[in-house]
């Protein structure tokens, strides 16, 4: 797969278009906003020469990774030659069903279309259009061309080679894939996210503590370890005989701690505006869009020595 056409330009689309064009592909962008198509460009543009001072353009000149995006002006003239074509359309089905629709018969016959919904399983817009099986869900962990984690997600009738060649992609252009053998909602990223926010939002509501101190448990406590091992490599690390020694001495907490747990309830809006109030002494909301370009400096800073340290043993 060597020509790589990118169908919805949001935030993610955007960073998108980053991935691919440092990995030496060319690019071709499309949204029916032209002012969207704009606004992509001009993240590249902005990002890219931090990216390339912080070593995280895979040795590409600002220049070269820029030349290689290229906007389209119709959906028709985007994937008419693409033979791989990441849709980063609205998070809205219907939206997703009448692209698709529209999508497919313009596409080659053997392009992958990948979708970069967070929840919505392919199943749920690809079950009416040709070629069906050269569909699946390409789940990058926002922003993608930071966060190298995607979440590769079939739908049933997900030809295995279009999995296959798939990540054979993620991995050339630097991201790392995991594949789930089927759809299941939320897929694994937001199923464990959703399981912290649950807890995170009950201790709040429940009194034991603020939202800026379920943060600083997170950043300063499992954050530090989760950041270059996960949470299986980390009570396997935590107990002297390894993960069966963890599990035999901690394992009855936990389960206790579960049944403490299996209380879900609705975010109500009295406890979501406790939490926004505290998130707003934290970060005003005047403050929200440079707080978010302070997370990816940061972001880009970790990546960097992530791959030191790693790269050392």
């Amino acid at each position: 797969m060597e020509k790589i056409a990118l169908v919805g330009c949001g935030l993610v689309g955007g960073a998108w278009g980053i991935v691919f064009a440092r990995a030496g592909f060319d690019v071709t962008l499309y949204d029916p906003s032209p002012q969207s198509i704009e606004a992509a460009l001009d993240f590249a543009r902005s990002a890219a020469p931090g990216l390339a001072e912080q070593g995280l353009l895979n040795g590409e000149s600002v220049e070269a990774v820029l030349g290689r995006l290229n906007p389209a002006a119709s959906l028709a003239e985007a994937v008419r030659d693409a033979d791989y074509i990441q849709e980063s359309a609205p998070e809205r089905l219907p939206i997703k069903q009448a692209l698709y629709k529209e999508m497919a018969p313009l596409a080659k016959a053997d392009a992958v279309l990948a979708s970069s919904t967070s929840g919505l399983p392919a199943s749920a817009f690809t079950a009416e259009i040709p070629g069906r099986e050269r569909c699946l869900v390409t789940h990058p962990i926002n922003p993608p061309h930071l966060v190298p984690l995607v979440e590769l997600v079939p739908a049933p009738w997900t030809a295995p080679d279009v999995v296959d060649r798939t990540e054979a992609l993620m991995r050339r252009v630097g991201q790392v894939p995991i594949r789930l053998n089927r759809e299941i909602a939320g897929f694994v990223v937001n199923r464990l996210q959703s399981a912290m926010l649950a807890e995170a939002f009950r201790l709040v509501e429940d009194g034991i503590c603020t939202a800026p101190e379920v943060d600083a448990a997170v950043s300063e406590g499992l954050g530090l370890r989760w950041f270059f091992m996960g949470p299986f490599e980390t009570i396997d690390l935590n107990a002297q005989r390894g993960v069966a020694d963890y599990c035999q001495k901690l394992g009855p907490m936990y389960y206790d701690l579960a049944k403490e747990q299996a209380d879900p309830r609705p975010w109500s809006e009295e406890l979501v505006a406790t939490v926004e109030a505290q998130r707003r002494q934290k970060t005003p909301a005047d403050q929200l869009d440079a707080r978010k370009a302070w997370r990816d400096r940061c972001l880009a800073a970790l990546v960097k020595a992530k791959r030191a340290v790693l790269a050392g043993g």
